[in-house]
């Protein structure tokens, strides 16, 4: 592009892309698309930025394209201007294109410095020094973006290069610090020193946490540390002057949150290093905290910053000597704990825990109306990292790290406060309603610690259940915080005896007269709370309660499933923007289709279309719903009593997920092994194309992987033998190949050994067909591979493990008896040793004494499937299938004695008796002992 002739149509443009016409919109930033990878461009963009004459829409525009693009290719002669231009740019009037431009900056810094452009810190440090005001704050800003960029790199060169960085500006930095913070503090320029302020401390932390090895070691950061906590409590007391001056106010916390995370970055990152801080560090917090002169200098975030402080302390793993403290060789481990046990003495462990449950964990009037305005929002669960932002969560996670850490101290003192707040008090005195809430917040909390102090079963049964009774509307706080702790408790002490007495006291919550707030359990009365809320989230937790009810009574929920299946088709349509709530309608779903069994097929017209939807690569909404749509699709199809077309109109999602993906390889492969079990001659017809996915998927899978795919063939073979060689036959070049050069590991070994006995039995035809192909690929003989193939099978039977996969081998080995060949008879003693190992195997003794097959299975008997299949599991549809299956599995029809009985008979017809009486004399005399005892009773 030239700068001249194409600035207009640039501008032009930049200008229609800041339109709110989508008609106007949408062609300007296609055209904006097309412009990235064209030369020039980024200097066209840098060009409308710069003018300060051009509309800031449009300037906007231009730095945000010139940001995101930045990354991609441009030719070095246009980047290295580029980069002299925009060290020329720090006089940008407007903050937030500034702030852009300094990102954008920090972006190409994060590739180019210090290699290729090894000025940039320079100039920005000379900027820095200059007197101009607008300018000195602009390069400031850009520092602390650059210096953040660099320090986010990890590889040891980059951090190396970090460190010498760091070595040449802190001081200069630490300077630029202390220079500005008291300037503010003196009262010169309050706002424009405390902003400049703000920007060379978050150089500063950045530079000492991530540019120097062992901060403690070095002066200028030890003392910069040191300094946090002085100007920490200046700056506390500066900010009670300010309380008509909301934005020097603000600042001011702004300030104090920034010197509080140095002193956190610091422990996170260099622990060993924090510990000649630890002793300064509690004193500020508690002191902050916990004392009538700190606590008119808190504010919410700083609260939480001092509540995270001690927690971090408490809980460092690096301050933690081995329970027999004469094992722990690091010193600074031992100083840290020293000065951690001195300093929490019983006193002071006892006065932070009352305050802490007293004071911190007390409901406030706006936790009231939040209740009473949003209870769905007010019960949320705050999960995750919640601790580290809340003043709720953060104060009861410190509460438990203290008193997991104290327990001995403190549980005479928490066992004590429940006692004296044991009896029910008074609904209109709502101080000791909050009091009763915080302390039985805080026995919840600490549940497991308190296992053996606390005889639960006879609180709740004579207090806690009567104070669910309790009906006034202001004892409802007391009764949601007893559902709560019977939730904390119930699985650490409840006597199985009590528990009906507990369901029935949950039950009566669930009425509709009562609060949102701690209704759980019930179906009915679940699904009528599911209709009654509206938030995404409180609907996903009433959901995730019916599935597990469905899932632990059932076939026994069908009765009561009508009301649910009309209302989750309106749910599903109603929650197409709450990805996470699908998800959970999708387990729901699950767990339906299994408790329905057959009579889930009534819900195809809404199931179906939901798979469809949950599974296509091609909607983006399957990036959310895949796992849980395979599950379904799954679930559907093993509890489905036959085959519909709806069912295989969903195949070519499954296609093209095993063409494009390997991340959720199991499922779909089980998917598949219920189609072949469901409708194998439409498995056929439908699956040809999955060989060829099989055989990409063979080659660069791995041994679970390739299990899992190994599986799904024997299925096919069990269930169509004939049909199903010949269908996967491309597959079996690989399998024949792999067991000759016998390298695989065990788990795979095993099932391609068992793949081979299959297509054996199934059709000798193919077997010699592919026993060839590898022969001629390999450029060996047919007979010199199929010894190899025995010798590997003879080594490796003993990996096979499974009492039905040995047999199978048996009779698998027991068949090349048949074949007129000297590769078989010349092997006959491992043969027949190897035959006889497995009828150990599989042989028991009946009631009458008889041997009999272990395996054999009657069409008249009726056997679990657990006794002769690998999984225990409910009997579905699907598992009926794979019964009837293994009706008819050579495994279970054939008795190996007289199979290995006739093909003896067989091989001495062919070769006459006397030779056949000398190659069982090449047999070793313990094998034929054992052999001639099986055949006596053939």
């Amino acid at each position: 592009m030239n700068l001249e002739t194409t600035l207009p149509i640039v501008l032009d443009t930049l200008s229609r892309a800041t339109s709110q016409n989508p008609e106007i919109l949408k062609p300007a930033e296609e055209q904006l698309k097309r412009w990235e990878i064209e030369r020039g461009f980024y200097s066209v963009l840098l060009a409308v930025f710069s003018n300060h004459n051009i509309d800031v829409n449009v300037r906007w525009q231009a730095v945000i394209y010139f940001k995101n693009g930045v990354d991609r290719a441009i030719s070095e002669d246009e980047k290295c201007n580029l980069r002299k231009l925009l060290l020329q740019n720090f006089n940008e009037p407007v903050n937030q294109i500034a702030t852009q431009l300094a990102v954008l900056i920090s972006k190409i810094a994060r590739y180019d410095c210090p290699r290729e452009w090894p000025e940039l810190v320079p100039a920005l440090l000379t900027v820095v020094k200059s007197e101009q005001e607008l300018s000195q704050h602009r390069s400031l800003l850009t520092l602390h973006y650059v210096i953040k960029s660099l320090s986010s790199k990890r590889l040891a060169g980059d951090r190396r290069i970090f460190q010498e960085l760091t070595g040449s500006i802190l001081n200069f930095i630490l300077n630029l610090y202390n220079t500005y913070t008291d300037s503010f503090l003196g009262g010169a320029d309050s706002i424009g020193s405390l902003e400049k302020g703000l920007l060379a401390l978050k150089i500063a932390c950045k530079l000492v946490v991530h540019g120097i090895k062992e901060p403690h070691k070095v002066e200028e950061s030890a003392a910069f540390i040191n300094s946090v906590f002085v100007r920490l409590k200046t700056i506390l007391d500066c900010r009670l002057l300010f309380t008509a001056n909301d934005l020097l106010r603000e600042r001011c916390e702004k300030y104090i949150i920034l010197l509080t995370k140095v002193l956190m970055d610091v422990l996170e990152n260099h622990p060993f290093s924090y510990v000649p801080f630890i002793k300064s560090s509690l004193e500020l917090c508690v002191n902050c905290l916990f004392t009538n002169e700190g606590k008119v200098k808190l504010f919410e975030r700083f609260t939480i910053h001092c509540l995270n402080l001690i927690k971090g302390i408490i809980t460092c793993a690096e301050y933690r000597p081995a329970k027999d403290i004469s094992q722990t060789k690091e010193p600074a481990t031992l100083e840290a704990y020293r000065i951690i046990c001195e300093f929490f003495t019983p006193p002071v462990l006892t006065e932070i825990s009352r305050q802490l449950i007293s004071q911190y964990f007390l409901l406030t009037e706006d936790d009231l109306c939040a209740w009473e305005n949003d209870p769905e929002g007010f019960a949320a669960d705050e999960g995750g990292e919640a601790w580290k932002f809340n003043l709720r969560p953060c104060t009861e996670v410190v509460f438990l790290s203290i008193f997991h850490e104290f327990r001995a101290t403190l549980i005479p003192m928490l066992v004590e406060l429940l006692r004296s707040n044991a009896a029910p008090c008074d609904p209109n005195n709502i101080n000791m309603i909050f009091q009763k809430d915080a302390i039985y917040n805080a026995v919840g909390l600490a549940a497991f610690d308190l296992f053996d102090e606390i005889d639960f079963d006879e609180w709740f049964s004579k207090i806690l259940q009567r104070e669910l009774q309790i009906k006034d509307a202001r004892y409802k706080i007391i009764r949601r915080r007893v559902i709560w702790l019977i939730s904390q408790w119930v699985g650490v002490k409840l006597a199985s005896d009590l528990r009906p007495l507990l369901y029935d006291s949950i039950l009566a919550l669930l009425s509709n007269e009562e609060d949102l707030v701690y209704l759980q359990l019930n179906f009915s009365l679940l699904f009528q709370l599911l209709q009654q809320v509206t938030e995404g989230e409180t609907k996903m937790h009433v959901l995730h309660v019916l599935s597990f009810v469905i899932e632990r009574v059932g076939s026994a929920i069908q009765p009561y499933t009508d009301g649910l299946i009309q209302y989750l088709p309106l749910l599903w349509n109603e929650s197409a923007d709450h990805n996470m709530l699908r998800c959970a309608i999708l387990s729901t779903l699950v767990q339906l289709v299994q408790g329905l069994g057959p009579e889930s097929e009534k819900l195809y017209p809404f199931l179906i279309p939901v798979i469809q939807l949950s599974t296509d690569l091609q909607q983006s909404v399957s990036v959310y719903l895949m796992e849980d749509g395979l599950e379904l699709w799954l679930a559907s199809l093993q509890n489905s009593s036959r085959m519909q077309n709806c069912l295989l109109s969903l195949c070519p999602n499954l296609i093209a997920l095993l063409d494009t993906t390997s991340e959720h390889l199991k499922t779909c492969f089980q998917i598949l092994q219920a189609y072949v079990l469901l409708c194998p001659e439409e498995f056929i017809q439908q699956f040809a194309s999955i060989v060829h996915s099989c055989c990409s998927l063979v080659s660069e899978t791995r041994s679970e992987g390739l299990v899992t795919i190994m599986k799904l063939v024997e299925v096919v073979l069990q269930t169509i033998p004939s049909q199903g060689a010949q269908l996967f036959q491309p597959l079996f070049a690989h399998v024949f190949k792999t067991v000759i050069k016998g390298e695989e590991y065990p788990m795979v070994m095993s099932m391609y050994l068992t793949i081979i006995a299959r297509v054996l039995i199934a059709d000798q035809n193919i077997f010699r067909l592919v026993l060839e192909l590898v022969s001629n690929e390999s450029g060996k003989m047919p007979e010199e591979s199929l010894g190899k193939l025995l010798d590997v099978t003879f080594n490796k039977l003993p990996i096979v493990t499974q009492p039905e996969r040995r047999k199978l081998l048996g009779l698998a080995i027991t068949s090349f008896l048949s074949w007129p060949t000297n590769i078989v008879t010349d092997r006959i003693c491992c043969l027949l040793l190897a035959v006889v190992e497995v009828l150990n195997d599989i042989t028991r003794t009946d009631d009458a004494g008889i041997n009999i097959d272990s395996l054999m299975i009657f069409e008249s008997e009726d056997i679990p499937i657990s006794d002769y299949l690998s999984e225990d599991v409910p009997e579905t549809e699907h598992q009926r299938r794979k019964k009837l299956i293994a009706l008819k599995d050579p495994v279970h029809t054939i008795v190996l004695k007289d199979f290995l009985h006739r093909h003896l008979l067989q091989l001495q017809q062919r070769i006459g008796a006397a030779a056949f009486k000398q190659l069982m004399q090449e047999v070793d005399f313990e094998t034929m002992q054992q052999l001639d005892e099986y055949m006596k009773t053939c």
